[in-house]
């Protein structure tokens, strides 16, 4: 009989589920379709998801996570529990259930998720910080007096942390992501050519042409939306330099916090990370010459991890298999029942 362990990646852009014994079995858009005054569910998920800027005035493609926080309890409840109930079923036996949170979360913040993850059907809930399920996620030894720094960007916050002994050193989580990249391509869209796109059309034109570095080779993108003047349907052609443009703002904060993180890193762990180099890991990692950028600012060698979207849900996963030895240390948060 399988014992009901899971493991979740509670992210603002997507929803990483792991199974114990079977791996990830989940991977889902945190998004979730609902009629406005009744708030009733109508879809969640990928479903949810592309009705994003395409729905009737009476529903609501809501995504009810911000910032890496919860910002809808209601609405992230309902979500949860849908998704427990499409890994474990609607049994008898209710899960043991790690979550992973952003190393910056406010008590409230972690009594919200908990909270969250019993109405959704927890028999135990805890508590791991992103960068520690990251960096186990990536392979990392984060058990020996040896520094390791994980740069993890999500779709809201980016959480940087030093690890020694099984535990954070220092931390820092800004409230920049993927999401903040998609918002200034609409914005500078917006601002410069009077045209108004959708944050699925600004997500998909940084994946296809967007780079941390200036590109080697110009890339071209065509680029559909409204123009603002008019209100007609309008398309324009948009550069890869224009969007590296776009994106070194939010890109800017992200270095500047991993700088003030090694400046406080004490300096027997700081020679480590500089032998061992930056683990990379979230979406935001694949954003292309995004290591190179980060080696280039720092002036220690970055790389990204190999699996890094997965990281954070696998680093659940090894916590879970290992859930009596790492509870009292890594799990440094517990719920009613712990």
């Amino acid at each position: 009989m399988w014992n009901k362990r899971i493991g979740i990646d509670l992210g603002t852009a997507t929803t990483l589920i792991y199974v114990h014994g079977k791996g990830i079995v989940l991977n889902e858009p945190s998004v979730v379709a609902i009629t406005k005054g009744t708030n009733k569910v109508l879809a969640i998920g990928r479903e949810a998801r592309e009705m994003i800027g395409k729905t009737p005035e009476y529903i609501v493609a809501h995504r009810p996570l911000k910032d890496g926080v919860i910002d809808d309890y209601d609405i992230t409840r309902k979500m949860l529990t849908y998704f427990i109930q499409r890994v474990c079923g609607k049994g008898i036996i209710k899960p043991d259930i790690v979550i992973c949170i952003p190393s910056g979360g406010t008590e409230v913040e972690k009594r919200a998720v908990l909270d969250a993850a019993y109405h959704a059907g927890a028999r135990k809930a805890y508590l791991i910080e992103e960068p520690m399920a990251a960096a186990l996620g990536a392979g990392l030894d984060i058990s020996e007096p040896s520094g390791s720094l994980v740069i993890d960007i999500g779709g809201g916050t980016t959480d940087i942390a030093v690890l020694s002994l099984g535990g954070v050193v220092v931390s820092q989580t800004v409230r920049v992501g993927g999401d903040k990249m998609d918002d200034h391509l609409v914005r500078h869209l917006r601002k410069k050519f009077n045209l108004m796109i959708g944050e699925r059309t600004a997500e998909v034109l940084k994946i296809e042409i967007g780079a941390a570095m200036l590109p080697d080779e110009e890339v071209t993108a065509r680029v559909k939306g409204r123009d603002l003047v008019s209100g007609l349907p309008k398309a324009i052609s948009i550069t890869s330099t224009e969007i590296y443009k776009c994106l070194s703002e939010p890109l800017s904060a992200i270095v500047d916090a991993a700088r003030i993180v090694l400046e406080h890193t004490p300096p027997e762990l700081a020679a480590d990370i500089g032998e061992k180099g930056i683990c990379l890991t979230g979406g935001g990692a694949l954003l292309r010459g995004l290591d190179e950028m980060i080696t280039k600012a720092l002036g220690t060698p970055a790389y990204v991890a190999e699996e890094p979207v997965s990281c954070v849900a696998l680093g659940a996963g090894k916590v879970l298999d290992n859930l009596k030895s790492l509870r009292d240390g890594f799990l440094y948060t517990k719920g009613r029942n712990g």
